[in-house]
């Protein structure tokens, strides 16, 4: 594949938290060290390569840093310190970048200033709406008090309105995320003209589906014991966070109740479930970027801290929002909602489809171009044996 060299590749990848890239000689005992390294997918030592040469095409359809694990092994082992795992991190970042056809995710990488920005402008939005839509609990407090002595929040804010928001928004980012999905497949798989595929190709990864949603059994291979750990707790996070999502997006109606239900019940049990994976999960990713005690966790993205502080607010207010109105305070109730809602909405606008939380689209699609990217190197071996 001929293609231009860009001289300002290793530049502008800096912009997404590389750190030096002539650190790397080439030695190549990354990829002696990676455990997921395979024929035709060689970690990191090829992608690092492609940055070091400036073949900016090549890195863009490049699907091995959505398969790295992450694990650290080949940071530890580099003789020169150039800590090839984050440089794999960095472009991952860049790559989201890439297959974002709005050009949004470039620019708040790239500027920190522009993130918070962002955040600032959608919760004010979100206030200004929540203000005109909803009703302040003024008055004798009686009459924003049902009889199970929670606070009549649907009186406050009427769960139909909240979930025209709710569907409103849920339609942006599936479109974010459909078309970035698209254009990303554009990129790995139609761009690489090498590749030979046909329509059943793309019907045969199936029996994939079970790995996507199961961390992958090469993570038991890296020398970092802690790894099982830290990736059950992502797992846990991930699901929590899905569970919260689809509750509030597709069942708003039976989670924002005015009755104030057993603790057994199921629409407490989901939530206090979903809670308690999320406020386990940050505590110890949190934990792990202060204390820097694992090799995954030593280099910290400003977009990184950016999640975890959004996360955190919309998962405790929350939180507070449960409690102020089972205890039938209505006022309470009525501001954290709105607290709640102006830290949820910027969350998943901008972490879903542009930043941090993407990559959890990302990676399981990876999963599958890269089954097809063996598919046809399978494919050109067979017809190459058919031919001789």
């Amino acid at each position: 594949m001929s293609q231009r060299v860009n001289l300002n590749l290793k530049n502008e990848l800096f912009l997404y938290g590389a750190k030096d890239w002539n650190q790397c000689f080439q030695c190549g005992n990354c990829t002696a060290t990676c455990h997921t390294t395979e024929n035709g997918f060689f970690f990191p030592r090829k992608t690092v390569r492609q940055v070091l040469m400036g073949l900016k095409k090549s890195l863009q359809i490049n699907i091995d840093p959505w398969l790295c694990t992450y694990c650290g092994d080949c940071s530890k082992t580099c003789p020169r310190d150039a800590n090839p795992a984050e440089m794999m991190m960095s472009i991952r970042r860049y790559l989201i970048s890439v297959y974002d056809w709005t050009g949004i995710s470039k620019l708040l990488y790239k500027s920190k200033k522009l993130e918070v920005a962002s955040i600032f402008l959608l919760a004010t939005i979100v206030m200004i709406l929540y203000l005109l839509f909803t009703t302040f609990p003024s008055g004798a407090a009686a009459r924003w008090i049902g009889p199970d002595g929670g606070a009549l929040i649907n009186k406050m804010a009427p769960w139909r309105r909240i979930h025209l928001g709710d569907w409103i928004m849920a339609a942006g980012l599936i479109t974010l995320i459909v078309t970035n999905v698209f254009y990303m497949w554009y990129k790995i798989i139609y761009e690489d003209k090498s590749l030979k595929l046909g329509f059943i190709d793309y019907l045969r990864p199936i029996s994939l589906l079970p790995k996507i949603f199961h961390p992958d059994k090469k993570y038991a291979k890296c020398d970092e014991k802690k790894l099982f750990l830290y990736w059950s707790l992502h797992l846990f996070l991930a699901l929590s966070y899905a569970l919260m999502f689809t509750i509030i997006v597709f069942f708003l109606g039976w989670f924002q109740t005015d009755n104030v239900y057993p603790i057994y019940h199921p629409q407490r049990f989901l939530g206090y479930i979903s809670t308690i994976g999320l406020f386990v999960g940050i505590i110890y990713f949190y934990t792990n970027r202060t204390i820097k005690n694992m090799e995954n966790s030593k280099y910290s993205h400003f977009t990184d801290w950016t999640f975890l502080i959004l996360l955190f607010s919309t998962t405790l207010t929350g939180i507070l929002l449960h409690f102020f109105r089972i205890l039938g305070w209505p006022q309470l109730t009525y501001i954290t909602y709105l607290l709640h809602l102006m830290v949820l909405v910027p969350m998943l606008t901008i972490e879903v489809p542009f930043s941090k939380w993407s990559h959890m689209i990302h990676r399981p699609f990876s999963l599958y171009f890269a089954y097809l990217k063996k598919l046809a190197i399978i494919n050109h071996k067979i017809i190459l044996n058919n031919c001789t």
